[in-house]
């Protein structure tokens, strides 16, 4: 590009520590473009980078190519004189770009890109056939080796020294046998220090009671019957917080002779869902911190290279790995590092499946069902329903990138090529700086539509269609359960529906309500559930702790309702795969190529509605799943079917 250009040559801390050398003044002669040598960890020479930026930036460049030796080289030059024909700046760069099929490019020209395709049906090259991208970037790499590596003096390394500290790790790390097992280990430890209330499995194995060691102001601050976890103590530390907050406000409030409806919009429509959100705030930033770790250290590298051969069969590259596993923290982040992701294909199937690796807000969703679950079934306890329903979510997200991939984002897999860096102590300036670029888009996030989305939601529970206020004991005449009653009928395939004890007259309304709610956020379906429980008359106990609680509600309207164990599992499965919260839908509009949005909106809802409807079917009636076997191979046949024809029809048309 006709630019001024400074290359900064980074890590040269680590060719020093290696004892190599590389010749700083001699590459950039021969480049003709400054070059300075940096360590962007320890800060060394960023200041002169700066400074030959500022200097470099006065003086016009014109840009040249390094590829003469490249067999399309005459192809280029011939698009150039095109590009300059038509009076398009850095002509070079973008004739470059089209030769190598680049996406954009191929978009911009296409009347030039013609011309490409028309030169590929009569060149083919005896090693890389006619793909050019290829060959470009093996002619930069063979002017890499022959002009540049010269500059390069390495260290000779004694025969001990054959191996690297990472190189040694590696074949721990990255063995075919072991790398997956150690991975779950590190996945598992990571989950275990945000989100567990028993840490040590110490109240699991009777070795403490359940007021060790916070009675009193601190109750449930260190321990819920276990030692908490990390991220549990950092939540119940803000929940206190919070509390204290809205108590405050609310004494205010009534002392001043405030309207009921302003105390009431304040405290538990604003504060309420508003601090809802942000009790997750702190497990969410210990996760980012936890991967951010993973991240510079050089291990999530080797994750995304291992799984790669995995992914690979679904369509996407190891690429995808590292944002659908921060899809368990937040959805919202998880899409904007979809940025990374080389083809609009991967990237449209990737941000579909991210909202079905659960995050913190359906925790709550998924722990309650499945704690009122297991208390029908006489059952310990609800770890294993838990666990199912994730492993759900990775089982359908899987299983859905594979037939996005057959179907309407078909595509080559694109090439997966990068370099494993050595293993190094992260840096905690720049650990701070990712957590705090990750965790200010959530609250971003919580402060403009999940609170706008609290405060409507609160709304229409407290008002009815007159505009008269209702209390909570009187929101079955809310505008809300109206509009519950209307789309209870839609649920019913997904068992939570008319077949509700009460039907259209009754409370089967509330389950809907709930699920609709959590649309705008998945943290309205429990907070959903209590106040509805409440206005149906059900009372509890105060000192209960917020998991108990949780479970309370379900089950007071779950015997209300009279919903059954396959309707509370495809509630769940329908809160997963539904369309996520206000703020991962606007992040997914924005992060999507154009006119991808609204086939994502009616993927999610359809996903959910296939899952749960199959869940709840075959729980109900065991034999309904060879009629849903029977629908999947048929599905199967159509699309080969379908691939097949269209497959012949290329062929011809070539």
């Amino acid at each position: 590009m006709d630019v001024p250009v400074v290359i900064a040559l980074n890590m040269m801390d680590a060719v020093d520590k290696n004892g190599d050398s590389i010749d700083v003044k001699a590459l950039s002669t021969k480049l003709g473009v400054p070059v300075v040598a940096i360590s962007a960890l320890k800060e060394e020479n960023l200041d002169l980078l700066m400074l030959s930026a500022v200097k470099a930036s006065n003086n016009p460049r014109k840009g040249h190519s390094l590829l003469k030796g490249c067999p399309v080289q005459g192809l280029i030059d011939e698009l150039e004189k095109d590009y300059k024909k038509e009076n398009i700046q850095n002509a070079l760069f973008h004739a470059t770009k089209l030769v190598e099929n680049d996406e954009i490019e191929a978009k911009l020209e296409p009347a030039f890109l013609k011309k490409v395709t028309d030169y590929k049906l009569t060149y083919k090259d005896d090693t890389f056939g006619n793909d050019f991208e290829a060959m470009i970037a093996d002619a930069r790499y063979k002017y890499i080796s022959a002009e540049l590596a010269i500059y390069e003096k390495k260290r000779v390394k004694k025969a001990s020294e054959k191996m690297s500290t990472s190189d040694k790790i590696d074949r721990v790390m990255t063995n075919k046998w072991a790398s997956l097992l150690i991975f779950a280990l590190i996945i598992f430890l990571i989950f275990h220090f945000t989100f567990s209330d028993d840490l040590f499995y110490l109240h699991a194995m009777g070795a403490i009671d359940t007021t060790f060691p916070g009675d009193g102001p601190f109750s449930g601050l260190f321990s819920n019957g276990g030692i908490n976890s990390l991220g549990v103590f950092l939540q119940n530390l803000l929940v206190n917080c919070t509390d204290y907050l809205t108590g405050i406000t609310r004494t205010a409030m009534e002392g001043a002779q405030a309207a009921e409806w302003a105390t009431g919009l304040v405290c538990d429509g604003i504060m309420g869902g508003l601090f809802a959100v942000l009790s997750f705030l702190p497990q969410i930033a210990l996760l980012f911190l936890f991967f951010c770790i993973l991240e510079d250290s050089g291990y999530m590298a080797r994750i995304a290279f291992i799984l790669d051969k995995i992914f690979r069969r679904y369509g996407l590259s190891g690429r995808a790995f590292l944002p659908m596993i921060m899809g368990f923290g937040c959805s919202v982040p998880a899409m904007m590092n979809t940025r990374t992701l080389a083809t609009d294909n991967e990237k449209t199937s990737t941000i579909r499946v991210i909202p079905y690796f659960s995050c913190g807000a359906k925790l709550p969703i998924i722990l309650a069902c499945a704690g009122c679950i297991a208390e029908f079934l006489n059952m310990p306890n609800a770890d294993l329903i838990t666990f199912g329903m994730y492993i759900l979510g990775v089982v359908v997200a899987l299983i859905a990138a594979l037939i996005m991939r057959h179907t309407t984002l078909k595509g080559e897999t694109p090439p997966f090529i990068m370099e494993l860096p050595s293993y190094h102590m992260p840096q905690f300036k720049a650990l701070m700086i990712h957590v705090w670029d990750k965790t200010k888009h959530f609250v971003k996030k919580a402060f403009t539509i999940i609170l706008a989305s609290t405060i409507l939601i609160w709304f229409l529970s407290h008002f009815a269609w007159n505009w008269s206020y209702l209390s909570d004991e009187e929101m079955g005449s809310s505008i809300l359960a109206s509009l519950g009653k209307l789309i209870q009928p839609i649920f019913t395939p997904l068992g939570f529906g008319s077949q509700l004890t009460g039907g259209m007259n009754g409370s089967g309304w509330t389950f809907g309500v709930a699920a609709i709610s959590g649309l705008i956020a998945k943290e309205n379906v429990i907070g959903t559930f209590g106040t509805l429980a409440a206005s149906l008359g059900h009372t509890f106990d105060p000192d209960l702790d917020e998991a108990t609680t949780n479970i309370a509600y379900v089950m007071a309207i779950a015997k209300d309702t009279g919903i059954s164990i396959p309707g509370l599992l495809s509630f769940i499965a329908f809160n997963i795969f539904a369309i996520p919260c206000f703020a991962a839908t606007a992040t997914a509009k924005s992060e999507l190529p154009k006119g991808k949005f609204k086939g994502t909106i009616f993927f999610w809802l359809g996903t959910a509605y296939l899952v749960g409807s199959m869940i709840y079917t075959i729980g109900s009636w065991w034999w309904t799943c060879f009629i849903w076997l029977a629908a999947a191979v048929l599905t199967y046949f159509i699309i080969h079917f379908i691939n097949k024809r269209n497959d012949l029809k290329k062929k011809e048309a070539q």
